[in-house]
Formats: C-alpha cells, sequence, structure tokens
C-alpha cells in the first residue's frame, strides 16, 4: 500500500483537531498519534518499519483521517 505523504504531513500539520477528536474518550493520546505519523514522514511511509503498537496507532486512528476528506 502507497502511503501519501502529501496528505501525512497536511493531515498531522494543519488538521491536529481532527486526531485530538479521534483520540478523545479512548485512552491514547494525540502526541502519541502524531509521533507515529511524523515516523512515517521520516522513513518515507514506509508501514513495514512499524512496530505491532504503532501499526495499531496507525489502522486505528491514522488510516481513518487520511481516507476521510479534509474539512
Amino acid at each position: 500500500m502507497e502511503l501519501d505523504l502529501r496528505l501525512l504531513k497536511n493531515l498531522l500539520s494543519k488538521r491536529g483537531d481532527e486526531i485530538e477528536a479521534a483520540v478523545e474518550g479512548t485512552g491514547y493520546l494525540a502526541r502519541t498519534v502524531i509521533g507515529v505519523g511524523t515516523f512515517l514522514l521520516d522513513n518515507e511511509g514506509d508501514l513495514d518499519l512499524l512496530s505491532a503498537k504503532q501499526r495499531a496507532t496507525y489502522d486505528k486512528f491514522l488510516k481513518p483521517l487520511l481516507d476521510k476528506p479534509a474539512r
């Protein structure tokens, strides 16, 4: 699967409020989700480099936000 780094960068830099809303009440921290996104940006979007926990965070929060159009 090809990750759109432009969309990811936009999500992390301009749509932080959506990340905050997504994690609210889940026990996850927004900074954890942002950290996984930053790691992906730093590693050219290579999902294979994520640990199991990081992949779960990506699948639960980042992927749905990336699949949905920006407000």
